[in-house]
């Protein structure tokens, strides 16, 4: 028996959260056993208030780290609760809850350590985020490539499961500021073994994402120098 745990970040999710841990609560896996805890990143709305009067299981940060800081915490609770594989789960509605086992079962065969689940590989989502993003998406995927030699097609995927090594690995060490496309380059370098499978990506159910038009253009330079940066001296690992 697998002990998985679901990570859930949320900032300002009070449209969503109720909704999106009822969808992983309600998944059945054989042979697995399936766990959550939402990471309350410092929210200013209603977030916190339904965590607490509907039970759901949750840490409270008392202020905002964003997303890595609430994700590592995640990270850190599942090494020492001695969880097998940890699933970054976004907490506003756009993970289809039933690519869990599509996730996790590279890693559970044991021929991957850490799996991401990408819109953009087989044909099983139709919503591929905006055409504004998708160009940003292919430029720092390139941008990997070049760095690294592996082409990974969703680098901003926040929907990832990472075995024990790698659970270790992100406790010591996880980036603050948007940190997929980062932790990817630090994974290869590593020379960790890295899958993307195909999922269903969905448009939010309400709220407004954190990345805004204006941040774009920052966003795209402060990654890409962490990418530049991370792989100076690497020389890349070819992906198997």
């Amino acid at each position: 028996m697998k002990k998985v745990l679901m990570i859930i970040p949320a900032y300002n999710e009070e449209i969503n959260i109720l909704n999106t841990v009822k969808k992983v609560k309600a998944v059945k896996i054989p042979k697995i056993e399936l766990d959550y805890i939402v990471i309350n990143d410092g929210s200013t709305d209603r977030t916190r208030e339904i965590l607490e009067t509907e039970n759901i299981k949750h840490i409270n940060l008392v202020n905002n780290l964003g997303i890595g800081g609430a994700v590592q915490t995640g990270y850190r609770f599942a090494k020492y609760n001695h969880y097998d594989i940890a699933i970054q789960f976004d907490g506003d509605g756009q993970h289809d809850e039933h690519y869990i086992e599509t996730l996790i079962r590279p890693i559970i065969e044991e021929k991957y350590d850490f799996v991401v689940g990408s819109r953009f590989v087989g044909k099983e989502s139709d919503f591929k985020s905006s055409s504004t993003r998708r160009l940003g998406i292919k430029l720092l995927s390139s941008l990997i490539r070049i760095c690294t030699g592996v082409k990974i097609k969703d680098v901003t995927s926040g929907f990832r499961a990472a075995n024990n090594k790698i659970i270790n690995m992100f406790v010591s060490y996880y980036p603050s500021d948007y940190p997929e496309p980062e932790t990817l380059v630090t994974l290869i370098k590593s020379g960790c073994k890295i899958k993307e499978v195909p999922v269903r990506m969905l448009e939010r159910e309400g709220g407004t994402s954190s990345i805004r038009a204006l941040k774009s253009l920052f966003y795209m330079i402060k990654v890409g120098l962490a990418i530049i940066i991370t792989a100076v001296g690497s020389g890349g690992k070819k992906n198997e």
